[in-house]
């Protein structure tokens, strides 16, 4: 086995290989860029090298960098993690030339399966099925539309050497290929620095359901069965599960053989990704193979009770696979959300910044990962519904523009789907994050979906069921009124807090008083609180709810239980009331005496400013081109300026019909929320 490993990776997946390294007794050498000095990855390894200036370009997918640091700290064995140089043949082939054992599959499998072309002319070739499409390379944004016309929209171009939803555009028309094209190349050279593009047909309402396969050097190879990942965003990944709930045992063992068929074709060994598309008949098309560690490779480990990096770890080592495909069945289910740092009320734009407050769910194990010794949480007790979470950041670091914007990994698992579920809902409850813009609510809010409930989910789900974008969950109105009966009673509390501190000790409770009015969501509950020493009886709305807690101002998380039901509640403390957070709802409460709540009903509300004539900057970002001048009329969807932020390219377009009558910004210019881009007349 190896004494030492490098990691050639940031982040979640670098802290992830490293936790298993360590459980191995592998010393670990991190490698970090100047925007990651202070990361959590190069905390937690026994080395670290400084490999270059913060751009990925210029340090993390330079292999010279990479090889350099490999040299200087001895490591026997390179784990790529995932994006980067994770699927670069040329740089397995410069560690295989200097004796430096690449914990991943060998180069020419790379080359056979890492690029989309090639595998699926592979895949077409051992009798797989495929999506129709154009496997040529793609000279220009013309040629493009040219083969988007012939294939027939819808079309999806991707990056030959894509992954991660980058490089990956959807057209629809002519103008949307064009446009497509020329973002989707130049993603893929910044990220991957490779701009080979292809076309193929968009299958509507598919489901993205991939298997993980497993092979060592010694002729065996299986698969861990599949997951559904069918809620996306941008072509990224939101949420993912395992099993999925959409498959029967015979497609699922049908597409199992064909990805292990498909490994060991190309001489496969070590983890390895087959994704397909599947359609509602169940039908399977062979979409890509990824070959590397994915970013849901935990449902799998969860339901499987395999570490998967350690299987990749041994198999590099030489070692053969300790189990068969007899071996490995399904137990319970598991949930993964990804966090990102966006702001979903702002179109799920980037966000970055300080994360001023970073506390996730405590870690809880349970399900097939303890039963095998293998759960990855430091002393985690052990319980029917496991919570795990994977991430790279830690409070007071910075969320940095200059890579992915994912956080961490949120999972749960437990005996079938629903238990998960609702694993996770409370999780996502209980997980607190502030200082930047993150999708929580939005995750909160797809883990109530009766679509998702049900299981009757689709590629174009949040596209189908949020289509002018994510405004916040709407609570019930019984569940209204619950919150509203924590609220008063929570705002008592902060209340006798502020008598006390003012000096007025006596009967301070008598002058808080009993009777409010609570604002929430524009409705009006008039409230009377009566507590005594177990917590306070509300009533609201005619009813008399039983609001138990020992939640105490100042704490920014509430665990109450409402009614004889738990309630949990992220806590923000706002003039005359609190911002309570739910369920994926942000509620803006205000708690008033009933004299006060008449005055407040004949303030005129506070309009926000008209920025209706200017293009404002909606993430913080660069700006890649500017595509029109000073007096140039726009039509309504016309592009007028590209921003990229997070190694992902954002079109601004013309809200309606106008004329420029100025341009703020340049190609090349670093721009903040809000900066004006241009004015119109």
């Amino acid at each position: 086995m190896f004494k030492k490993i490098l990691i050639a990776n940031r982040g979640e997946i670098a802290c992830r290989v490293i936790k298993t390294a360590k459980k191995m007794g592998i010393a670990t050498v991190a490698v970090y860029s100047d925007a990651d000095r202070n990361a959590l990855h190069v905390r937690m390894a026994d080395e670290a090298v400084h490999i270059g200036p913060s751009p990925a370009n210029q340090s993390y997918i330079v292999i010279d960098r990479i090889m350099e640091a490999v040299r200087r700290t001895g490591a026997e064995a390179v784990h790529p993690g995932y994006g980067f140089l994770s699927e670069n043949m040329n740089f397995a082939s410069a560690l295989e030339k200097e004796g430096i054992v690449f914990v991943g599959p060998p180069s020419p499998a790379i080359e056979a399966m890492g690029d989309k072309i090639t595998s699926k002319k592979i895949a077409q070739e051992a009798g797989v099925s495929t999506v129709p499409g154009y496997m040529g390379l793609i000279a220009d944004a013309e040629e493009a539309v040219r083969i988007s016309s012939q294939i027939g929209y819808p079309v999806m171009i991707k990056a030959s050497a894509g992954g991660g939803g980058k490089g990956m555009r959807i057209a629809w028309t002519d103008q949307e290929a064009r446009e497509g094209f020329e973002s989707s190349r130049n993603e893929a050279a910044s990220s991957f620095g490779d701009d080979r593009i292809f076309i193929e047909k968009f299958v509507t309402q598919p489901r993205h359901i991939e298997i993980q396969v497993l092979a060592d050097k010694h002729g065996n190879c299986v698969y861990l069965h599949e997951r559904e990942c069918s809620i996306q965003r941008r072509n990224q990944k939101v949420i993912e599960e395992a099993p999925s709930p959409f498959l029967d045992e015979a497609t699922r063992k049908a597409m199992g053989e064909q990805a292990v068929a498909l490994a060991k074709a190309v001489g496969y060994t070590s983890a390895g990704t087959v994704e397909f598309i599947v359609d509602a008949n169940r039908g399977f098309y062979f979409l890509e193979m990824n070959t590397r560690l994915q970013v849901e490779h935990p449902v799998t480990e969860l339901i499987t009770g395999v570490d998967l990096v350690e299987q990749m770890i041994r198999v590099a080592a030489g070692e053969p696979l300790p189990f068969s495909q007899d071996d490995l069945k399904i137990g319970g289910w598991a949930i993964e959300s990804r966090l990102y740092a966006e702001d979903p009320y702002r179109n799920f734009l980037p966000s970055i910044g300080r994360l001023t407050r970073y506390r996730p769910p405590a870690e809880v194990a349970a399900g097939p990962l303890v039963e095998t010794g293998k759960w990855l949480a430091t002393d985690a007790p052990t319980g029917d519904v496991a919570v795990r979470n994977d991430t790279g950041v830690y409070e007071g670091g910075e969320i940095s523009m200059f890579y992915d914007p994912m956080i961490a990994k949120l999972c749960t698992w437990a005996p079938d789907r629903a238990q998960a579920i609702e694993g996770m809902r409370n999780a996502l409850d209980r997980f607190e994050v502030e200082g930047i813009g993150h999708n929580l609510p939005f995750l909160s809010a797809v883990m109530d979906h009766p679509k998702f409930i049900s299981g009757d989910i689709s590629t174009a789900f949040i596209a189908e069921e949020y289509p002018e974008g994510f405004q916040g969950a709407t609570l019930p109105g019984d569940e209204l009124i619950r919150v509203a009966a924590a609220a008063a009673a929570m705002h008592r509390v902060a209340e006798i807090r502020r008598t006390q501190i003012s000096g007025r000790l006596d009967n301070h409770e008598r002058r808080v008083g009993e009777n409010w009015v609570v604002f929430l969501n524009g409705r009006e509950f008039p409230v009377r609180v009566n507590a005594d020493r177990g917590g306070s009886t509300v009533s609201v709305a005619g009813r008399d709810l039983r609001v138990e807690s020992d939640w105490k101002p100042g704490q920014s998380l509430a665990s109450l239980t409402v009614d004889g039901e738990p309630l949990v509640l992220k806590v923000d403390r706002i003039s005359a009331g609190l911002r309570l957070r739910t369920r994926g709802a942000e509620l803006k409460t205000h708690i008033r005496r009933p004299r006060a709540a008449e005055l407040a009903r004949l303030m005129p509300e506070k309009l926000p400013p008209d920025t209706s004539k200017f293009l404002l900057c909606p993430m913080p970002g660069l700006v890649v081109r500017i595509n029109v001048r000073p007096g140039d009329e726009v039509q309504e969807g016309q592009a007028l300026a590209t921003v990229e932020a997070m190694k992902m390219e954002n079109i601004l377009r013309a809200e309606r019909k106008s004329v420029v009558r100025s341009v703020n910004a340049e190609a090349g210019q670093s721009l903040k929320v809000d900066d004006v881009i241009m004015e119109f007349e």
